[in-house]
């Protein structure tokens, strides 16, 4: 009998090297929509996951939580149980102006101010995504924003919207709390890792109400999120991904 992941619930019957990470449970049953031949895997803490098809390619996807640590457990445990590729499809705030609700924000690299990915490695170490699944993000999300984001620890801090108006002013594009991690974690086990962010609060926007558009489900959010979840599947079912399982 297979020992199944302490957190995740994960085993290798998955029998998949590609995942999808989201922070929102709910995401996890839209995402199921979209794909055929589902099967319900686990739901433990806030780690809950499915597996099924995409273009007759498997694939799981899972739930991770808010923040970096709960996602670098979540990411340590797919590497445990043979996943090779990883698409996290996540929730930003925007950096600069012009950047509507509702659009894709493609992280080429992050800035790296949560606290764990500094007991991996040295804060010079950059946090980057794979050339390839990049490459693929380009071929199925063309008219994304892409750019270096920001992942940081916490929305209520007093000095936030300084730091997020200092982040801005050196060309940040967006804001989330989970690609950095995702990205070294990613490096240190070999895995090759991807960041794709809705945009639900405009820059110098108010927090609170673009949060709650995205858990209202308003129109142009979802439809980001779709758009997001789409890009996603198409990358990791595309033929130019070689098997590692």
């Amino acid at each position: 009998m297979l020992t199944p992941e302490p957190h995740t619930q994960l085993t290798t019957a998955i029998s998949t090297d590609r995942a999808i990470i989201m922070g929102d449970p709910a995401r996890v049953d839209t995402i199921a929509s979209l794909m055929d031949n589902v099967q319900e895997w686990a739901y433990n803490r806030e780690y809950k996951s499915i597996v099924g098809e995409y273009k007759e390619k498997k694939i799981l996807a899972m739930s991770t939580g808010i923040g970096a640590p709960s996602a670098g457990i979540g990411v340590e445990e797919l590497h445990r149980v043979g996943v090779h590729y990883v698409v996290r499809v996540g929730s930003a705030g925007a950096m600069q102006k012009g950047i509507g609700l509702g659009k894709l924000i493609i992280a080429e690299g992050v800035v790296r101010e949560d606290g764990l990915s500094k007991r991996y490695v040295p804060e010079i170490y950059p946090a980057v995504p794979s050339y390839r699944l990049m490459n693929l993000a380009h071929k199925y999300a063309p008219e994304a924003v892409y750019g270096i984001v920001r992942s940081h620890d916490g929305f209520y801090t007093d000095d936030n919207a300084d730091d997020e108006a200092f982040w801005s002013g050196k060309g940040i594009v967006g804001s989330d709390m989970e690609s950095g991690i995702l990205m070294v974690i990613g490096r240190q086990r070999g895995m090759e890792t991807l960041s794709i962010l809705n945009n639900v609060v405009l820059y110098e926007g108010d927090l609170s109400a673009g949060v709650n558009s995205l858990v209202s489900g308003e129109d142009i959010v979802a439809q980001g999120e779709k758009e997001s979840l789409l890009a996603a599947l198409n990358i990791l079912s595309d033929e130019s991904l070689e098997a590692t399982l």
